[in-house]
């Protein structure tokens, strides 16, 4: 199956979403976070897509995209490591768990390996204090994390 037909099957996906949802602004955030879903990022093209099927400018969706950190205009990594960064996971170390998943991946926070494996990012607050420090990887919440913790993680997404 060539590239373009993948590609074009992902519009006909989002497409068929856009049509369960009222087509105007009202439906912008939960139709962006499907196309994230969908194509992993929210490159010009989609943004242009969604603006189109939502009759509501280019420029107010790239707004949207680009207020909320959620939203991503890169593709990420397969397997995207978020590390909280607010009052209570940074007094328990977690600048030290970031300094060590990068020093282990060789990237910097808001970078891909060139594998495209992991991406590091960071969060101000996840609402999840009483496990402090937080990492999570696609989601899936790990606390009390230790900077030993870091190898036990890249090992287990390694595949």
């Amino acid at each position: 199956m060539c590239l373009e037909s993948l590609s074009n099957e992902k519009y006909i996906k989002l497409e068929d979403f856009i049509k369960t949802v009222p087509n105007d602004r009202s439906s912008l955030i939960e139709v962006l976070h499907k196309a994230q879903q969908i194509f992993g990022y929210l490159p010009d093209a989609v943004q242009d897509f969604v603006g189109e099927k939502l009759h509501v400018p280019t420029a107010s969706v790239y707004g949207v995209v680009t207020f909320y950190s959620y939203f991503t205009t890169v593709p990420r990594g397969k397997y995207v490591i978020n590390i909280c960064t607010g009052t209570a996971c940074f007094v328990r170390g977690s600048s030290d768990i970031l300094g060590e998943f990068e020093r282990r991946l060789n990237i910097s926070i808001g970078e891909t390996t060139p594998d495209k494996k992991y991406t590091i990012e960071s969060l101000r607050c996840i609402g999840a204090c009483g496990l402090a420090p937080v990492v999570t990887v696609n989601g899936k919440v790990y606390g009390h994390f230790k900077t030993n913790d870091v190898i036990k993680i890249l090992e287990e997404y390694s595949e």
